[in-house]
């Protein structure tokens, strides 16, 4: 079956840009904090994106594309948390549990997007019918 070429950098940059506000909200305003809260916008943002893709496209991502997908959006929040790592070394140098819990903040992201745009994910919404 071909399939049409997607954007993914649309997706990915759509995820960061949600990454941003929805931190920005949360830690602000309402005040949450920690790793949990890292954790509720990690699986907001991919589920968000993982659904918007399903809606528009009523298919699964390809393997190319789900790997565009993470490279794009891991990579530009990377670079994003290695300038925030910058700043946090010019104040006062992190020790090894603190960079150990910054990795931890970071990596949930990918791996969200990495889990939720699964094949599996997927199949579950062939199973029940398109999203609405």
């Amino acid at each position: 079956m071909d399939t049409p070429s997607i954007a993914m950098h649309r997706y990915a940059l759509g995820g960061v840009a949600a990454v941003i506000l929805l931190n920005f909200l949360l830690r602000t305003f309402v005040r949450l904090g920690g790793l949990p809260t890292t954790l509720l916008v990690a699986a907001t943002v991919a589920a968000a994106m993982a659904l918007l893709f399903a809606w528009r496209n009523r298919r699964a991502p390809s393997p190319g594309e789900r790997r565009r997908l993470l490279w794009l959006y891991g990579g530009v929040l990377g670079l994003l948390y290695l300038g925030l790592l910058a700043l946090m070394a010019l104040k006062d140098e992190p020790g090894p549990m603190g960079l150990l819990i910054f990795a931890l903040h970071y990596l949930s992201y990918p791996l969200f997007a990495w889990l939720l745009f699964s094949e599996r994910v997927f199949s579950r919404f062939r199973e029940q019918g398109p999203p609405l």
